[in-house]
């Protein structure tokens, strides 16, 4: 029977010196001085130094045997002490084994590949672990910003038929004998969801069956999209500047941000705006051979993104670049009124929104345009045949948003358990 823990580490801070304490945790590393022990603890709240002398812990011989990942309970008092870190350590009057640890695989200097393949086991880093909470803290902060903005939760399927970013990034499965995918978007649900909410939100996975290895490209990914009912891109373009402001600004404090040695400044606001033509001139005086009218490649979109101090809009692209339901600008049909947003540092594309088509015809005529089957899309444009008004949504992708404000290297760093197209376990 597990004996009941009074405090977690997190808690000891902020206790009256001499406050007795027990509590769980595990072994992160252990040093012997002859009849001293130290014990560096750690128990997902934070880390604090255990000392163990002969003379106070009864069991002391067994504690020599205790090795690192062990998992123990720790029973002291709460001590002051300049030469520990922090200041403060416990100091130990009983120390017993709840679990014993095989000699740990993972040894300084271990190479990135053998990190994910031990994923499972490098997930008991300070620093991986920093990472999730600064992730988990992200989506509670978004979660209830949206709740205060009128936004409701909605969950959507994740076996669809039919694609919203293109056929060629499906992931197909056999739906007891009826073809099927996974899912790439919520948004179509969203659109549907709208004439009876007002304004949705999904947070959930998302799934794209991409080759591309670069840095920032997942083949599954925590996707925070957005919809509203009666707005237009001007409306959803200052509904994610608002957004992310208050997310970098919730995070920016976080002492997990110290733990990684990431000094997050959060951005000024308003965010730059520039259109699509003009970040095409600019990417060419850089030296970039790109035309009009072509997508920007992870090199020229990182170049851009170093180019700013914050985050930019990039509006107004062209239709041959973006999903059949993008709105298209009454000025200059070939253009969609769409935008992504791309993240200073060389982060690139965080958000990609914009205004949907909301009349039937005109949705018709794109989708027959793009060489889809309007059989396909049958629910999601009838849809427009009953009092669909205006309306407008992004996408957010949780892994780039995390990696830009934990300054990570890859993607892969701000989730759990990565997929990408080389990996899928474990």
């Amino acid at each position: 029977m597990l004996e009941r823990a009074t405090h977690t580490i997190k808690d000891l801070w902020s206790l009256e010196e001499g406050t007795e304490v027990s509590l769980y945790g595990w072994v992160r590393n252990k040093r012997e001085h002859g009849d001293l022990i130290f014990i560096d603890l750690r128990d997902g709240t934070g880390i604090i130094q255990v000392s163990a002398k002969r003379e106070n812990v009864p069991n002391f011989e067994k504690v020599k045997t205790i090795g690192r990942e062990y998992a123990i309970f720790v029973s002291g008092k709460v001590v002051n002490d300049r030469r520990a870190p922090r200041g403060r350590e416990i100091r130990a009057g009983s120390i017993e084994i709840v679990a014993k640890s095989e000699p740990f695989p993972i040894k300084k200097g271990a190479g990135k590949k053998f990190l994910l393949d031990m994923r499972h086991l490098h997930i008991r880093s300070i620093k991986v672990s920093a990472v999730m909470r600064v992730r988990s803290e992200v989506c509670n902060v978004a979660r209830e910003w949206l709740r205060k903005e009128g936004f409701v939760e909605i969950h959507a399927p994740s076996i669809i038929t039919m694609a919203v970013e293109g056929g060629a990034t499906l992931f197909p499965i056999d739906y007891f004998g009826e073809r099927a995918y996974l899912t790439q978007s919520s948004q179509f649900y969203e659109e549907a969801a709208i004439t009876g909410l007002g304004k949705v939100y999904t947070l959930q996975p998302s799934f794209r069956a991409e080759m591309s290895r670069t840095r920032r490209h997942l083949t599954e990914f925590w996707h925070l999209e957005c919809e509203m009912a009666f707005s237009t891109h001007e409306d959803v373009m200052n509904l994610e500047e608002r957004l992310i402001s208050h997310i970098a600004e919730s995070i920016s404090e976080l002492e997990e941000l110290s733990v990684i040695n990431r000094k997050f400044e959060p951005p000024q606001r308003p965010f730059e705006r520039i259109s699509y033509d003009e970040a095409i001139e600019i990417l060419k005086e850089e030296g970039y051979e790109i035309e009009w009218g072509e997508d920007f490649g992870a090199e020229a979109e990182r170049h851009l993104s170093m180019m700013f101090d914050r985050p930019v809009f990039v509006t107004g692209f062209p239709k041959s670049i973006r999903a059949f339901y993008h709105m298209l600008s009454e000025e200059n049909p070939e253009v969609t009124l769409s935008s992504d947003l791309i993240a200073p540092e060389g982060y690139g594309e965080i958000t990609t929104g914009g205004q949907r088509i909301h009349d039937y015809e005109s949705l018709l005529k794109r989708i027959e345009e793009e060489g889809l089957n309007p059989e396909d899309y049958s629910w999601y444009l009838e849809l427009r045949k009953y009092g669909m008004p205006p309306h407008s949504g992004f996408g957010l992708g949780i892994e780039r948003l995390i990696a830009w404000i934990c300054g990570l290297e890859h993607v892969r760093d701000a989730c759990l358990f990565p997929r990408t197209p080389s990996r899928v376990r474990p």
